[in-house]
C-alpha cells in the first residue's frame, strides 16, 4: 500500500507541476504579447516625437536635388565616399586642387529703374565762376554726374467735376414756328451712382487690397493723407458694388470660357465669415475654392468660389457642365462626379513619404523624385510627346514603387503606414497623368494660386458678410488670371471701370471678350 500511496503521490506531484508549468508558458506568452505592443506603441510614440521635432526645428522645404534650377543638385551627394566615415590613417591619393573661375557681373547704379522713367537733372555750379588769379570769368569745360538717387513724388487728389455744357440755336430761337433747338454735353456714366469714387479711386483702392494684401481699415489714413475723409464702412461698400455691378459681368465670362475647358486644377482653403445665412457662429470655418486651367489649354485663367462649407454641393455647382478631368488632392470629396475624371497629386504622395522620416520613407520620396526628375525633361513637350514619353520611361517607374509598397509590411498606426494607405487608396488617380499629356503631375499650380488668398487673410483676418466674401472671391480672380496674363492689374481695372458703364455689356455679352485679360484690347493698353 505504501508502494501506491506514493505512486499516487507522484503522480499528484508531476501533474501540479505540469499545470503550473503550462500556467506559466500561457503567462510568459502573454508577457510576451504586451511586450511587443509596448515596443510596437514606443516605436511609433518615437516616430511621432522625431516627426514633431523635425517639424519644429527641421528644414520646411520639399525641395530636392531634381528640383533645384536646371536639375542641378549637390555635387556630392550622389557619391558614398562622401557619406562614410573619415579615413585617418594615411593616404596614398595625390590631392587635386581645382581652380573655378566666376565671371564678376558689375551692376550699375541705376540697375534699379526700370526702363524709360523720368530723369531728373540737378545741376550745381559753382558759387563765384570769377578767377581768384586774374579775376577773368571761367568758362566751362566739363560735368561729372557726381551721384544718382531716386526720388518719391507722392500721389495727388484731385476734386473732378463734369460740367455739362447746352447749347441753343439763337436762329430758330427767334423762329416761334421752329422747335427750339438745344444739344447737352453728356458725362459719362459713374462706375458707382450718387458716389463720388471714381475710377482711379477704385482701382487703387481694390489693387492696394488684392495685390498688397492691405485691409480697408488700414487704408482709411492712407486715403486721409492724400485728401479723401471716408471710413472702412464706404470702402467696403464700394468694393461690393464695383465688384457685382462691373467685375462679376468679367468674372461669369471667364467662368464659361473656364468651364468649356478638358483639364483643371482645384483647390480649397479656409476663410472666415461673421455674418452667415446657414446660422453658424462666426467662428466657423468657412472656404475659398480655386479652380485653374492648364497653359496648353490656352490662356490661364484662376477663378476662386466663396462658399460657406467644403461639401461636394460646392462642387458640383461650379462644375456643373464639365466635362474632363481634374487634379486635386486626396480630399474625399473629389470623387463619383458624372463626366469628370480625377487625377491625384504626387506632390502629396511624396509628402507623405518625406513624413516618415526613416529609410523607407526616404526609398518612397526616391521613387516620386524619379518621376519629378522625368517631368523636368519633359516641361517643354507637347501634350502628345510627353504622354508619349511618360509611357516609355515614367510608367515602369510608378508601376515599380506601387508594387513596392503593396507588398511591404507596412502596419499599424505610423507614418509609413499612412503613406502606404495614403498611396493605395488612390492608385488609379495617380496613374492618370501617365495617359494624357496635358494633365501636370501635381497639384502645385492651384495650391500656387491660392497662396495669395491665405497671404490676405492673415491681414483681412474674416469678411463681415457674405456678400462681401464673395466680392473677394471675383476680385482675387481677376487679381491672379491679370497677373498670370502679364497684366497691370490697376491699369486693368481702371480700363474696365471707365469703359464698362457706358457699353451695353447686358444687352450685348459678347463685348466682354475684348476686356478678357488675354485679349489683345488688354494686352495693348495694359501689359506690365
Amino acid at each position: 500500500m505504501n508502494d501506491l500511496d506514493n505512486a499516487s503521490t507522484t503522480e499528484k506531484v508531476i501533474r501540479l507541476l505540469e499545470e503550473q508549468l503550462a500556467y506559466m508558458k500561457k503567462q510568459n506568452e502573454e508577457l510576451s504579447i504586451k511586450l511587443d505592443q509596448s515596443l510596437s506603441q514606443n516605436q511609433v510614440l518615437a516616430e511621432q516625437i522625431r516627426q514633431l521635432t523635425k517639424a519644429l526645428y527641421g528644414s520646411k522645404s520639399e525641395k530636392s536635388k531634381y528640383q533645384a534650377p536646371d536639375g542641378q543638385g549637390s555635387l556630392f551627394e550622389d557619391d558614398p565616399s562622401f557619406s562614410d566615415s573619415e579615413h585617418t590613417e594615411e593616404q596614398s591619393t595625390p590631392t587635386v586642387t581645382y581652380t573655378v573661375v566666376r565671371k564678376l557681373h558689375k551692376k550699375k547704379r541705376n540697375d534699379a529703374f526700370l526702363d524709360g522713367i523720368e530723369v531728373e537733372e540737378v545741376h550745381h555750379h559753382p558759387d563765384n565762376t570769377q578767377c581768384d588769379c586774374c579775376h577773368g570769368e571761367m568758362i566751362e569745360i566739363g560735368t561729372t554726374i557726381a551721384r544718382e538717387e531716386a526720388k518719391f513724388v507722392p500721389a495727388t487728389m484731385k476734386r473732378v467735376q463734369h460740367i455739362e455744357h447746352a447749347y441753343e440755336c439763337r436762329h430758330c430761337k427767334k423762329d416761334t414756328s421752329q422747335k427750339a433747338q438745344i444739344k447737352r454735353g453728356k458725362a459719362p456714366q459713374a462706375v458707382i451712382q450718387r458716389s463720388i469714387a471714381g475710377p482711379t479711386v477704385l482701382a487703387k483702392l481694390i489693387y492696394d487690397k488684392f495685390i498688397q494684401y492691405l485691409p480697408l481699415y488700414r487704408q482709411v489714413k492712407e486715403w486721409e493723407r492724400y485728401g479723401l475723409l471716408t471710413n472702412d464702412k464706404n470702402l467696403s461698400n464700394w468694393v461690393i458694388r464695383v465688384a457685382k455691378d462691373w467685375l462679376l459681368p468679367v468674372y461669369e465670362q471667364m467662368k464659361k470660357i473656364l468651364i468649356a475647358k478638358s483639364v483643371l486644377h482645384v483647390d480649397e482653403t479656409y476663410a472666415q465669415i461673421i455674418k452667415r445665412s446657414d446660422g453658424k457662429c462666426g467662428q466657423s470655418n468657412a472656404y475659398n475654392w480655386v479652380f485653374r486651367s492648364v497653359p496648353s489649354q490656352g490662356p490661364i485663367i484662376i477663378l476662386f468660389q466663396s462658399a460657406l462649407s467644403r461639401s461636394r454641393t460646392v462642387l458640383e455647382e461650379f462644375t456643373a457642365g464639365f466635362k474632363g478631368t481634374l487634379i486635386c488632392d486626396g480630399y474625399s470629396a473629389y470623387g463619383n462626379l458624372p463626366n469628370v475624371i480625377f487625377a491625384n497629386c504626387w506632390a502629396h504622395v511624396r509628402r507623405y513619404w518625406l513624413k516618415a522620416d526613416s529609410k523607407n520613407g526616404q526609398i518612397g520620396v526616391n521613387y516620386c523624385d524619379q518621376l519629378y526628375h522625368l517631368e523636368r525633361q519633359f516641361k517643354q513637350l507637347s501634350p502628345s510627346e510627353r504622354r508619349k514619353a511618360r509611357q516609355k520611361y515614367s510608367k515602369p517607374i510608378v508601376e515599380k514603387f506601387l508594387k513596392w509598397v503593396d507588398e511591404s509590411p507596412f502596419f499599424g498606426k505610423s507614418a509609413l503606414a499612412k503613406a502606404a494607405e495614403y498611396t493605395l487608396n488612390r492608385v488609379h488617380g495617380l496613374k492618370a497623368f501617365l495617359f494624357d499629356g496635358r494633365i501636370e503631375i501635381d497639384n502645385n499650380p492651384a495650391e500656387n494660386a491660392i497662396r495669395p488668398n491665405v497671404i490676405g487673410r492673415k491681414n483681412w483676418l474674416f469678411s463681415v458678410s457674405e456678400a462681401g466674401a464673395k466680392a473677394n472671391a471675383i476680385c482675387l480672380s481677376l487679381a491672379e488670371t491679370a497677373k498670370v496674363n502679364g497684366i497691370d492689374f490697376y491699369q486693368y481695372l481702371v480700363k474696365l471701370m471707365t469703359e464698362l458703364p457706358n457699353l451695353p455689356i447686358n444687352q450685348q455679352p459678347e463685348l466682354l471678350n475684348d476686356y478678357m485679360p488675354w485679349s489683345k484690347n488688354i494686352q495693348a493698353n495694359c501689359a506690365k
